[in-house]
């Protein structure tokens, strides 16, 4: 069966199959729409190009020779069409001779011939290879289509990217898909942005041909992960350039380990309707002479009745000592709103003086000093952390979980960050 592409069928497959002539069979095996999943299939409309997200061993790379196939092998074939890959080696090994590469998904009356650079289709279509690595490549050559391959990985992305733009004009509609693994660099943001590109994504996850032993250990250790989400998810992770906190501000926290004092911070939002900013909701302890994140319960919409509910709840899920709520918009009314819920849960209220940057750059620091690890189950706190900037916004939006922090860590560090003290 075609790497990658296994789909519901393939429970009726051996009782379907066994029916069928052997033609009919070695048709259906190399029949690409019948195995594929949808983001494997190339999108209607009048697109440029297309952007393919994934993971590793999602199915990118299928999709992008599928396409390729496609253009070489129809009715009115296209021609000449560019494969460019980081480099040369890598180009032959993964576009065209590796697992899921041109040579490997052709029946062979339609497989191409690999000639030195060159691509060559019984059809009189023909692909060309070249290396990201050297743009100058492509001010001689034209072409009709192309397929780009791990772009995120090119070592001069947007120069070898013009190029090849400048090359490609043959035809009544030039196209091209460019299939990678995201990592936060220009020449993808700049896709992201152009309206005549359209994306697809997938997660290695989606995939059900992969090794099962693979999908346990590699899949199961680094889900959740920023390095998983990236490598895993086909996610694009990119902080701020101005944020107060970047990636490498958060540690993983020990598998094992006694809180000290526990707090749920809470930032009511000032209406609880549909359009209203979140409430954000964060869980932290103190751990030794640092702090834990334990939990994010951030909620929207949030209805005073329901984010009252989740702030209790996670008060005794956790055995917190306290609920720390910002009274700024709803004063005394955040305490009732609590008490409603549970009289007995003791809170401690609190009143925003200063702007939110000035706030947390005392948390920053915790941070920055390495007295803050965060639990499992945290991406969406650390994603706005790292689009906090000195406007008070994280991408446009109020940092309601950014908010809650730092008063959770405020409260756990009454005294702000202290000096360390060197001894001699």
């Amino acid at each position: 069966m075609p790497s990658g592409s296994l789909s519901s069928k393939e429970s009726k497959a051996p009782a379907f199959v066994a029916a069928l002539e052997d033609a009919e069979v070695k048709r259906l095996f190399f029949h690409w729409p019948e195995w594929a999943r949808p983001e494997q299939i190339a999108p209607p409309g009048d697109w440029v190009t297309w952007l393919i997200l994934g993971g590793r061993g999602s199915g990118k790379t299928r999709a992008g020779a599928e396409w390729v196939r496609e253009q070489a092998t129809g009715l009115t074939p296209v021609s000449p069409i560019a494969l460019v890959g980081e480099t040369m080696s890598e180009a032959i090994a993964v576009m065209v001779e590796g697992e899921s590469g041109l040579l490997r998904i052709h029946q062979d009356d339609e497989a191409p011939k690999l000639k030195g650079n060159k691509l060559l289709w019984p059809n009189g279509a023909e692909a060309i290879i070249l290396s990201a690595s050297d743009p100058d490549r492509f001010r001689g050559p034209q072409f009709a289509a192309a397929w780009c391959d791990e772009v995120a990985k090119w070592p001069d992305a947007e120069a070898a990217w013009d190029m090849l733009q400048f090359a490609l004009r043959l035809g009544q509609h030039p196209r091209q898909v460019a299939t990678t693994t995201p990592r936060p660099i220009k020449l993808l943001r700049r896709l992201l942005g152009d309206p005549q590109t359209i994306v697809s994504r997938m997660k290695t996850s989606d995939n059900p041909c992969l090794a099962p032993n693979f999908l346990d250990a590699v899949v199961g250790r680094y889900r959740g992960t920023v390095l998983g989400r990236q490598e895993l998810d086909g996610e694009l992770i990119e902080d701020r350039p101005d944020a107060l906190w970047h990636r490498g501000s958060f540690r993983v926290a020990p598998v094992d380990f006694e809180p000290g004092r526990i707090v749920v911070a809470v930032d009511p939002p000032v209406t609880g309707n549909a359009n209203s900013d979140a409430c954000g909701i964060i869980v932290a302890a103190r751990l030794g002479e640092g702090a834990i994140v334990l939990e994010d319960r951030t909620l929207r919409p949030a209805p005073p009745k329901r984010w009252a509910e989740q702030a209790v709840r996670a008060f005794h899920a956790h055995g917190a000592d306290a609920i720390v709520a910002e009274v700024n918009q709803g004063g005394d009314l955040v305490r009732a709103i609590i008490a409603q819920e549970d009289a007995s849960v003791p809170v401690r209220e609190v009143r925003a003086t200063r702007g939110k940057w000035v706030r947390a750059e005392p948390i920053a620091a915790l941070y920055a000093r390495g007295l803050v690890s965060h639990c499992p189950g945290l991406a969406h706190l650390e994603d706005e952390m790292c689009a906090f900037g000195p406007d008070g916004l994280a991408d446009g939006h109020s940092p309601d979980r950014v908010d809650a922090l730092v008063w959770a860590l405020t409260e756990l560090f009454p005294q702000g960050p202290q000096p360390r003290i060197r001894r001699t």
